[in-house]
């Protein structure tokens, strides 16, 4: 009998490694279907799981509850009930902007030392071609004893998880599946197919799904620096760049993109996994690099503008409160890694500006922790020179209003400065007289 059929007749389990944003609502999904062993390292956010609890938002109580063949260990002996193991654990850049594959190195050193022979290992984490062949592969055998082929298999399904986003989910987005081998391929198919009502696609090779999924936000990447140069470029001819957009939009063929900060640890990141291992096989890539380097500075040019804006409400920069609504990368998550937020935040200090940043969803300790930024509570009652909107929250969206920013400033001391990066309000909403308005 095959693993997909005692999956199917609970004769053997599942196993999830790395219960983050991406692993979570797949061990959800397949728990309610099939005995799932959910298993990450960190005893707190397992703790939090048991009590249908998940930071991340992007599960409920009651879809973890639906799970009922689902179980939370930090115990990584019990991968040894799993013949299925997916693994989806975090591939981070380090800081100079390199390729970060210690959680895949460490995830695949406990699943080697559980591994029951006839299992399938499934990893789920972006890579560049060839590391999970080349890297995870030997690990997976020293730590197992086991041969790659003949004891155990393996398998490579890129995540496509949208962080904050309710409507395109693990069910409703095309899994692309790719196996060592035929038999390997269709039996991944198979069990992803269980809970993936939009389908699979049977990517011809390993490294041809590995590829796939980091061109994926490599081409995002560049098309947002593009809109990002072209922001520039007309906020600099004094066009509005939405404006802009909107006109060249009405075309059928028009790729429509906004600009902003491009953060979190999938379009900020994925790019430069590409780029080294082009590097490393004598290929300099100069498109990726430039988009990479556009897409990187837009902190700074927005904390650049906020300070001319300052000076031409004629504001002593030196000492002026500037408020920055959002630290996470992107709206209406919790999640802060890779935030381009703090480029902001750190060029304006910089300036000699004093700055203070309000985020209903992110932690404080977490953000503490990761940027030694001490978060202050929201208030209608703050009053500030200038605030930079940077990310549009629902919490903030909902709550503000030109009334609400007008509140912020002392117009009795001369005029505000907003700086609505995300583009929430509209030209013309504020009076030139008393609100200095300026959109990305």
């Amino acid at each position: 009998m095959n693993i997909f059929e005692q999956l199917k007749n609970k004769e053997t389990k599942l196993a999830v490694v790395g219960l983050g944003y991406v692993g979570l609502p797949l061990a959800v999904e397949f728990g309610k279907t099939i005995e799932v062993i959910g298993f990450d390292v960190k005893e707190s956010r397992i703790e939090d799981l048991n009590n249908q609890y998940d930071e991340t938002n992007e599960t409920t109580a009651e879809d973890i509850k639906s799970a009922k063949f689902l179980e939370f260990t930090c115990d990584p002996s019990r991968l040894k009930e799993a013949k299925f193991i997916v693994v989806a654990v975090p591939t981070p850049i380090n800081k100079n902007k390199q390729p970060d594959l210690i959680f895949m190195q460490k995830a695949s050193e406990t699943v080697g030392r559980n591994l029951s022979k006839g299992a399938i290992v499934v990893f789920e984490s972006t890579v560049y071609p060839g590391v999970t062949e080349d890297i995870c592969v030997p690990i997976l055998e020293e730590c197992s004893k086991l041969k790659c082929g003949e004891d155990f298999k393996i398998a490579y399904s890129p995540e496509r998880i949208n962080p904050g986003d309710k409507e395109h989910n693990v069910t409703s987005i095309i899994k692309v599946v790719s196996g060592m081998d035929d038999e390997t391929l269709d039996q991944v198919a198979k069990v992803y197919e269980m809970v993936v009502k939009a389908g699979v696609f049977r990517a011809k090779s390993i490294k041809s799904a590995e590829a796939a999924k980091v061109i994926e936000n490599t081409q995002r990447d560049l098309n947002i620096a593009l809109i990002n140069e072209l922001a520039i470029i007309f906020n600099m001819m004094n066009i509005d760049t939405r404006a802009v957009l909107e006109a060249a939009g009405t075309k059928w063929n028009f790729i429509k993109m906004m600009p902003g900060l491009v953060g979190g640890h999938c379009i900020g990141v994925d790019p430069y996994y590409l780029t080294f291992k082009a590097e490393e096989i004598g290929y300099h890539p100069q498109v990726i690099l430039a988009g990479r380097r556009i897409n990187d500075a837009m902190g700074k040019y927005i904390a650049e503008q906020t300070v001319k804006k300052l000076i031409a409400a004629e504001k002593k920069v030196h000492g002026a409160k500037v408020m920055v609504m959002g630290i996470t990368f992107k709206e209406n998550v919790s999640d802060i890694r890779n935030s381009r937020v703090i480029d902001v935040v750190n060029e304006l200090k910089d300036y000699g500006v004093s700055v203070s940043v309000a985020d209903p969803l992110a932690s404080k300790e977490e953000v503490m922790h990761e940027y030694g930024l001490e978060l202050v509570d929201y208030s209608k009652d703050l009053k500030v020179d200038a605030i930079v909107l940077a990310v549009n929250h629902k919490k903030f969206v909902d709550e503000l209003s030109v009334e609400v920013i007008k509140g912020h400033f002392d117009l009795g001391q001369g005029k505000g400065v907003l700086v609505d990066v995300k583009g929430v309000f509209e030209l013309g909403e504020f009076d030139s007289k008393e609100v200095l308005y300026w959109r990305l």
